[in-house]
């Protein structure tokens, strides 16, 4: 028998119609012979609203204990609502929320961006699999947790997906649902172009630079408890049916639940291209990238400022390179000159927390300081920080960063 973690957003229950159809959504894949585990969200700008009476009647008198305990009553009011709705269908059904002894999600004392303690939490959804074999469909709140001391705390944004990518790991489910207001994950806005396509997939590394970046179809943060052998998929509400396509997550984030810094096995050269205004200059970069492409040479990675370009080329190409972009200064009037580096190391630490972490960029380079080693160059994303340093400080630099996970 299938069990089925599914989570209905702000929006999904956003009035009395749509918790109805929600829950006969649930009803139905229950009568087809699966599991379900609900996770629900408050309705709609309900949170926000909560926040904002607080904030008018007590202002900054307001501690975070008070304000998550006032938070919560969005997902304590909707999780009431979606279970009792279930049961007016005629199933069974309790909702679970941080004062029922069935309460699965254990974090730390941090009142509004609780740390989730994964053992403990574990170990907890033993009574909500046991609520599921007798044929009773658990209405989890979501993005709430319960503290040390009993105390309601809240996970942040992206909360409820983090309960529901969380309860389909613990609960070895066999898909989770992400129900929502959009059809999936599209090629782009389509509110920007008209012509914008669903995804069928999408991977999780994709989707978090996405939502990083801006796109709300998840939090960056939830994707981070999504397990690797578990399905997981985003629908639309409007559908009524849990099996709709939507977009399929695929594949496991690189990062999930660990950190790692690799060295990269052979030196790589840096060939610096110096000119005039050269970021003013359209179609220059991909000058540079045809030229090299079209012979086969892949480029580790580019920096760029006003009057220079770096290139990153594995030392074996690197005079075929050199020979190549010469060749692009002489035919290009804003380009001056371009000199060939010495041998580099390069060294690149992964984390799913670099975007969330103030000060990480310092954590990993103060090291590389205090020993004297210097970085050539520095590059980073959402969830890595690549350094360059001389080829013989490699192995030290390595293992000076990787003392930093420790």
């Amino acid at each position: 028998m299938d069990l089925i973690v599914v989570k209905f957003g702000g929006t999904s229950v956003g009035d009395g119609s749509r918790i109805k159809k929600a829950a006969q959504s649930v009803v139905n894949e229950y009568m087809k012979g699966s599991q379900v585990v609900v996770v629900v969200s408050a309705v709609n700008k309900t949170t926000d609203e909560l926040i904002g009476l607080s904030n008018d009647a007590i202002g900054t008198g307001l501690t975070d204990k008070q304000k998550a305990e006032i938070m919560a009553m969005g997902e304590l009011t909707s999780a009431r609502l979606f279970s009792a709705t279930i049961e007016s269908l005629g199933v069974k059904s309790e909702f679970i929320d941080p004062y029922n002894k069935l309460w699965p999600i254990i974090t730390d004392s941090n009142s509004l961006e609780a740390k989730i303690d994964l053992n403990t939490s574990n170990k907890k959804t033993e009574g909500i699999k046991q609520l599921v074999n007798q044929g009773v469909i658990p209405v989890i709140c979501g993005f709430l947790g319960k503290g040390p001391s009993g105390e309601i705390t809240t996970l942040g944004r992206g909360g409820s997906d983090i309960t529901a990518f969380l309860m389909g790991h613990c609960l070895d489910a066999n898909e989770v649902v992400i129900v929502t207001d959009v059809d999936g994950v599209m090629s782009t806005d389509p509110n920007k172009i008209e012509d914008a396509e669903l995804l069928d997939t999408i991977s999780v590394e994709e989707l978090r630079d996405l939502a990083t970046h801006g796109a709300q179809v998840l939090h960056p943060h939830a994707l981070k408890y999504k397990d690797p052998l578990i399905s997981a998929k985003i629908i639309n509400f409007a559908n009524e049916d849990l099996s709709s396509k939507g977009t399929r997550i695929v594949g496991p984030f690189e990062g999930e639940m660990l950190k790692c810094v690799t060295l990269y096995k052979d030196p790589i050269s840096l060939i610096a291209i110096v000119g005039e205004a050269m970021l003013k200059k359209v179609g220059l970069m991909a000058k540079l990238t045809t030229a090299l492409a079209d012979d086969g040479i892949n480029i580790f990675g580019m920096s760029a400022g006003q009057n220079s370009i770096t290139v990153f080329v594995n030392k074996v190409d690197s005079n075929k390179a050199y020979l190549l972009l010469h060749q692009l200064v002489i035919d290009t009037d804003v380009l001056s000159s371009l000199s060939l580096g010495r041998d580099t190391a390069m060294i690149t630490f992964v984390s799913p927390d670099i975007i969330e972490t103030p000060g990480i960029i310092s954590d990993i380079t103060e090291p590389l300081r205090k020993n004297n080693i210097n970085i050539l160059e520095i590059t980073s994303s959402q969830t890595a920080v690549v350094l360059f340093v001389d080829w013989e400080d490699g192995e030290k630099a390595h293992k000076l960063i990787t003392e930093v996970l420790e």
